[in-house]
């Protein structure tokens, strides 16, 4: 981690690793939970696998759904890390560079009480970082991870 650079989220989600692996890798969990609420979700690919597309669409009104992210899995390790990038789109061509280019590596581990969950978001330099952060980082990230862990928290053990 570089903290010039990196963001990060850790928090400790009361569930098993399998409960929140299926909440980042089933389309309509996913879409439970990707969005800070009210916003609404609409995923259109979600290819959890190296090469593969995540595409999410969101609504505050839930009629009319515009972009919202459109990256690439880098790497999808099952039960133990996802990695994504928006530097690419979800056919691989370059991202469009007003977006927010970074690089989200999502790591699951057992913890006592559940699953110890860290996201470590990379950006390419200290502005882009900043700016991120500036955006919302800590409140938008914080509040969907506390959605994620609502979402598997409530699935039968």
């Amino acid at each position: 981690m570089n903290p010039d650079l990196d963001l990060t989220v850790d928090r400790v989600i009361r569930a098993p690793r399998a409960a929140v692996w299926r909440a980042w890798t089933d389309p309509d969990r996913l879409a439970r939970w990707w969005l800070p609420a009210p916003s609404q979700c609409r995923v259109e690919r979600l290819e959890v696998r190296p090469g593969g597309a995540f595409v999410t669409r969101m609504s505050d009104d839930g009629e009319v759904f515009g972009p919202h992210l459109d990256a690439a899995f880098l790497a999808a390790d099952e039960l133990e890390r996802i990695v994504f990038t928006t530097a690419v789109d979800s056919t691989w061509r370059p991202a469009d560079p007003t977006m927010i280019v970074m690089t989200a590596e999502i790591t699951l581990a057992d913890h006592p009480d559940g699953t110890d969950y860290r996201v470590l978001v990379r950006h390419g330099d200290p502005t882009a970082r900043e700016r991120h952060e500036k955006l919302g980082f800590a409140d938008g990230w914080g509040m969907v991870t506390a959605q994620l862990a609502n979402i598997a928290e409530s699935e039968p053990r």
